[in-house]
């Protein structure tokens, strides 16, 4: 592809505010880095993917509003995390994650705990329990 011919299609979720990088074709024949913003049949894809990832965020919200998960869901979900990453960035094995994916132990966590959580998130402690 020439370098005139990256797909700049601004109508992506970032809004054109991310670019992708791409290698094309210059005048000279040579290879050069370009910026894309992205092409329509990428961008379909790329919003049917955060599609999913909110529907999963939605499930879990009304979960634990239903009292039937802990706000780890939710955030996990956001996050786009599974049970192993979060084992990985939190040093809880998976079995006391999914422990305290049920209400009552979630609230039984020390401080500390919740700050592990809480990091892992990318989020403060006191957030932690905000969905």
């Amino acid at each position: 592809m020439k370098k005139e011919e990256v797909p700049q299609d601004d109508k992506n979720l970032t809004e054109g505010k991310f670019r992708d990088l791409c290698y094309a074709v210059d005048e000279n024949g040579n290879y050069v880095q370009v910026l894309s913003s992205g092409w329509e049949p990428k961008n379909i894809v790329i919003m049917q993917a955060w599609e999913n990832v909110n529907e999963k965020a939605e499930k879990a919200r009304t979960d634990y509003k239903n009292g039937k998960v802990s706000p780890l869901v939710f955030h996990m979900e956001c996050c786009q995390m599974d049970i192993k990453l979060l084992s990985s960035y939190t040093g809880f094995s998976k079995s006391k994650i999914k422990d305290h994916f049920n209400p009552k132990a979630f609230q039984k966590l020390t401080t500390s705990e919740l700050e592990t959580y809480a990091d892992a998130f990318g989020i403060k402690p006191s957030e932690i329990n905000t969905i």
